[in-house]
Parts: structure tokens; sequence; C-alpha cells
């Protein structure tokens, strides 16, 4: 391509250089063959034979025979009578005149060049023949059947939804079969599900599993600035599909064009209401031999206008949610298939510590840990390396550059301890999977919790664990240095630790006082990605007992961690002790501190250093999930992987803490 471009433009730079040569120095080509006075000088000795005169060029034979030319510099007026005195035989030519219609052309013929060089430039920018004049026209990719290469084996952790498609395929190569029963197939699939879950890949697979064309067009694509444009390039689109059916229309990110009608600017008649008009004639438009089906992907279905999910249109609606143990497990496997791992890597344990993940984020954390591998110069990529590029997506990357004082050190090291105790201590939370001091992220310090088993839902002992845990921190800090001397490090832990205790009471009736009823108002995006709920108008005693109400939770769960902490001040010093060793403890280091044995050393301690990671802090930074603002000059940064949310159920509902940090 690059070749064929350079060879374009030499050859515009040629027509441009012939034509500048051609129309400004006509008539300068000629040579000056002989000297215009030595010429004379001939004329005068009577050596000419015979002269043509064109204008200022003399074409003279001399009697020898030999014939030359000779330019006249300047208007000599004695040059007839001398050629007739020595009776030089003298012929004329008459200028040529050009015809009008040829003046025009080599007058404007630099203007034209330019003019046509300026329109190829402007169609090569814009992706040819995708400008000015054709800009009514379909933006969408097409891809022929051999295109498509993806099949339902590149597809993991989605068995649900490969089920709800397989039919599709089967309708796309056989419709005769479906057609002689009376059958007819979805015209529009709808794919629902949370960001990097695989909706894109899942209508890939489709087209590739059933060898058809398949045409991909972003919803925000047939919008424009320009009124009517969009509704122009949906016709264009369908009458493409329609003319290679049977196909695949791949509409991603529809939420862009089909929203709800009657909230636009200007009554309704905006661009983007019209471009969804026209979609909703052309889906309803469909004949039943044509076997066009429309898939659209989106992560918002509550703001799609109602008229687009009625039958006939989007008829069915296929949830791609976030992969389960099972189903993380098979996604891993299949992206590291072009990826050489050792032997000591053990694919269900990385899947067990990744709950919440989608395919997308498993996809990146196999790319993490083969360029913390190509880092190292290994030719494989180990366990370890896998679990450095775990800890760097859930907690943040190392951030050993952010020199902490020996005071801020030891009190980091007693908070994160204080949530890891208390953590422990409960047996109905989940287990502590790491404990470290290195900042991370906007954290000085993380503690890290795993689950044993996927969650769906969360018991009131569960939640109330939670807040217990939450503020382990805290009342560490608080007993080993007293009231005075806490720090703002807990400011992060005591906002959710609320968060928790009001929905436990104004929403999912968890308090005995008020009981099962709803006490919320308008929702509104709250911080950790989900819903929260503004209160109701109510009387004032009502307000007063849902306050006292959150309180006793919160206090309740205080005095809790505070009993657990203070039966246990020497697990509490010894694990601040091995936390200010090592900087970073795992799950069977704590195990040693909770039965209270000596703790062993990591199997990559560093004595130097004494740091137990090697993971590289200047690399590519993926922050934990959802993080929280910063209060006082103390981060916090909190990990809330949604494990187990499904669209369509209460996004309110508790979502699982997976780490604290101070």
């Amino acid at each position: 391509m690059m070749k064929k471009n350079l060879l374009l433009w030499l050859f515009v730079a040629i027509i441009l250089i012939w034509g500048f040569e051609t129309f400004n120095t006509a008539g300068d080509s000629v040579g000056n063959k002989n000297d215009y006075v030595a010429f004379k000088e001939e004329l005068s000795s009577g050596q000419i034979k015979s002269v043509k005169i064109d204008g200022r060029t003399i074409n003279a034979e001399r009697k020898t025979g030999e014939k030359f030319k000779v330019i006249i510099p300047i208007s000599d007026q004695d040059l007839l009578p001398k050629l007739e005195e020595h009776k030089v035989q003298t012929t004329g030519v008459l200028p040529e005149e050009p015809s009008l219609l040829l003046s025009i052309f080599i007058s404007w013929f630099p203007m034209i060049l330019l003019v046509f060089v300026w329109i190829w430039f402007m169609r090569a920018s814009q992706g040819g023949g995708k400008g000015a004049f054709s800009f009514s026209k379909s933006k969408a990719r097409e891809f022929r059947e051999d295109e498509v290469r993806t099949t339902f084996v590149d597809v993991a952790g989605c068995d649900e939804a490969k089920e709800e498609v397989k039919e599709l395929v089967d309708y796309l190569r056989e419709p005769e079969k479906f057609q002689k029963l009376g059958g007819k197939i979805p015209r529009g699939v709808l794919l629902v599900g949370q960001p990097g879950t695989g909706k894109t890949l899942l209508a890939k697979a489709i087209a590739g599993e059933a060898k058809v064309p398949f045409f991909s067009i972003s919803g925000s694509d047939f919008v424009e600035m320009f009124v009517g444009v969009g509704a122009s390039r949906v016709r264009d689109l369908f009458a493409k599909a329609k003319s290679k059916c049977p196909c695949i229309i791949f509409i991603d990110e529809i939420d862009a064009v089909g929203r709800k009608r009657g909230i636009g600017i200007g009554g309704g008649h905006d661009e983007r209401e019209q471009t969804l008009n026209q979609l909703l004639v052309e889906m309803d438009g469909f004949d039943g031999n044509e076997a066009v089906i429309v898939i659209a992907a989106t992560n918002r279905p509550d703001v799609l206008d109602p008229a687009l999910l009625r039958p006939g249109r989007f008829d069915r609606r296929v949830t791609v949610g976030l992969p389960d143990i099972k189903g993380r497990e098979q996604i891993l496997k299949v992206h590291t298939r072009n990826v050489p791992i050792a032997e000591d890597v053990d694919i269900k344990k990385i899947a067990r510590g990744t709950p919440g993940f989608s395919g997308a984020e498993l996809a990146n954390l196999v790319n993490e840990a083969a360029l913390a591998a190509a880092r190292k110069n290994k030719n494989l990529v180990s366990q370890n390396e896998f679990e450095l590029a775990k800890d760097k997506l859930l907690m943040g990357p190392e951030l050993r550059s952010k020199v902490m004082n020996e005071k801020e050190k030891i009190n980091t090291a007693y908070h994160e301890s204080g949530h890891a105790i208390v953590g422990r201590m409960l047996p109905g939370f989940d287990p502590v999977y790491k404990v470290t001091i290195i900042p991370r992220s906007r954290a000085l310090g993380v503690t890290m919790y795993l689950p044993e088993n996927e969650r769906l839902s969360y018991t009131k002992d569960y939640i109330e664990d939670t807040i217990a845990t939450l503020f382990a921190g805290r009342i560490a800090e608080e007993i080993i240095f007293g009231e005075n001397n806490v720090t703002t490090g807990a400011s992060n832990d005591i906002e959710r630790a609320t968060y928790w205790a009001r929905n436990m009471v104004i929403k999912w009736g968890m308090s005995k006082k008020v009981g099962p009823q709803l006490m919320e108002g308008e929702e509104t995006e709250n911080y950790l990605g989900g819903s929260s709920s503004s209160l109701r108008a109510m009387s004032d005693s009502s307000q007063d007992l849902i306050d006292s109400e959150i309180k006793a939770i919160l206090d309740h769960n205080y005095s809790r961690a505070k009993e657990i902490l203070e039966s246990n001040i020497d697990i509490l010093h010894a694990m601040k002790d091995a936390l200010l060793k090592y900087e970073t403890i795992d799950s069977a280091q704590i195990d040693d501190l909770m039965a209270r044995k000596p703790v062993r050393e990591p199997s990559d301690f560093n004595p130097v250093s004494g740091s137990g990671s090697d993971e590289d802090s200047n690399s590519g930074n993926k922050e934990a999930k959802d993080n929280a603002g910063i209060e006082n000059g103390n981060p916090e940064t909190v990990s809330v992987p949604k494990e187990g949310s499904k669209d369509g159920e209460d996004r309110d509902k508790p979502v699982k803490p997976s780490q604290d940090s101070f």
C-alpha cells in the first residue's frame, strides 16, 4: 500500500512538472546552435544559401549544404536588406494561433489538475469513498463468509447464551427446515451483559458457525449532525444486507441510537429519533423469506425504546453474564492456548482467585502475566507471573517510589492487620488471601479476600461480618495509638460500612423495627457502580427511626470487631511485625500467625530489599476495581468485583467487598 501511494504521488509530481515546463517555457527549448554575430558575418561573406524565418528562429543553410539554427536576440531591421543584398533565398512561417478551447485548456490546466489532486486526497483521507461522495451510505464493515473465522470454540464462559443462539445457526444453514413447519426465527436478538463479557465475540461466532456474511456497525455510526443522514444509512445498510441474505447484521452499543423517544431536543424530531424510527420500520418490514437476522449488543437495556424490544423486532433477549468459576477456567484455557505456560501453572487456582472477572479482564490477566515473564527474559509463563498479574489487576501496581516514613508504615501495618484478623476470626466471611503494606494504586496498604464459593446473594450475617471487618482497621489504630491518634485512613471503610447498614434498613428489610418496607426515593448511581436511592418524603419520626437503626447496626459490629482484636492483641502485634519485615504476607503466613506459630518466609523473599515481590512498578496501570476518592491526603482504594450479578436483577444488592484498603 505504501509503495502504491508513493508511485501515485510520483506520477502526480511528474505531471505537474511537465505541465509547468510545457505551458510556461514554451519556445525556450530551442537551442542557439550558432552565434547570431557569426551568422551575420557568414551572410556578409556570401556563405548563406537560404533561410527560413519562424518568429525569432532562423533555419539557415550554407552553400556547402550544412544546416543550422540561430536565434534572433533582438529586433534587427537590417536583416532583410542584407538578405536581399546577397540574394539569399528567404521564406517565412506564419505563426499558428491556438483554438479558443485549447487556449482555455492551457490557461486552466494547472487549476484543474490541483482540483483533481485535492479530490483524490480528500477521498483517500476519508477511507476511499466514505467521504462527501457517499455521506449517506452505511459505514458498516462487511465480512464475507470465509473472513469470519471465529466459532463457538473460541467463546467460553457463557454456555447458556451459546445454547440460546445455536438455533440461529441452524436456521441460517437450513431455513427450509423451520419454514416448512411454519416456524419463524427471531428477527432480532439482543445481547445484554456487562462490558467485556463477550457479546461481540458471540455475535461473530454465530456468523462464523453459520458461514454467512456479517455486517458490523456501531450505533454511533448512524447518527450525524445532519438531519436525515442516519435514516439514510439505516436504509442503505438493510438494502445491502437483503442483497446478501442469509446474513447477520450486528449493531454494537445500540443504546447510542435506540434510546427512548420523546426526550430529545425539539419535541422528539431530532436526528437520533429519526434514525430510530427508520430502524423500527426496516426491522418490521422483512418478508417471510428474507433470512436477515439483526443482533445487537448493549449493557444498558433499561434505556432502550419499548418499540424496539417488542415481538417482531428484538423479540429474543440473551443475557451474557459474568462467568462462574467453571466459565473462568474455560476462558483462561482459551486465552492460554498460544501462551507457553510452565508446568506449575494451575488454571483452576487462577480461576478461583478471580471472582467477578469478565472475559476481557481474564484476557488482560493472561497478557499481563506474559509481559511480566518477558521482562524477566523467561521462556515460559509460570504461576508466579499469573499471581503477580492478578494482584496488579485487583490492587493496582506496586508504587515503591511512594516512600512512607516509619510511623506511617507501623500505622498501616496495624490497620491492615486489624482487617485480616477480624476477617479470619469471623467464620462466615471470605478467607483472607493476602495482606500488603506496599502502596498500590491510591492505597497505602491492602487486605485481599477471596470467596471459597460463588455467591449470587448475601445473608444478613455476611453483611454484618463485612461491616465488622471494615471497622477493624480503625479499631486497631484506636487500640494501639489511642482515640486521639487515629488517622483518616479509615474514611473509605466508614463510607462503605454506612452504605451496607443504610441499605439493610431502607431497602433490604433487615431491621426489625423498620420492617420489610421500601424506604427509598429516586435512584441515583452510587460509588460502587450500582444504584442507590435517596430517602423519600416521610415523617421526622420515621427518619429518626431509620437513623437510629443504622447507628445500632454500625455500633453492634464495631463492638464485635473491637472485642475480637482486644482478645487477640498478641496476634495483632505479631502480624504487624511480619508486615514490617516482609511487606507482603499470604494466606499460609497468616495461618502461622493465627496459630501463634513462627512465620515462615516467602519463597521469593529478598532479605536485602525486604520485599517478597518482584513486580515491575513502572509497568502499565489498571487500578483496582471501583476506586473511591481521597480524603485528607490518605488515599483509599476499594476493589468490588460484582460477583454473580446479572442484568435485570437489583443493581443495588450488596456487592462483595473483596479488599479493604488503607
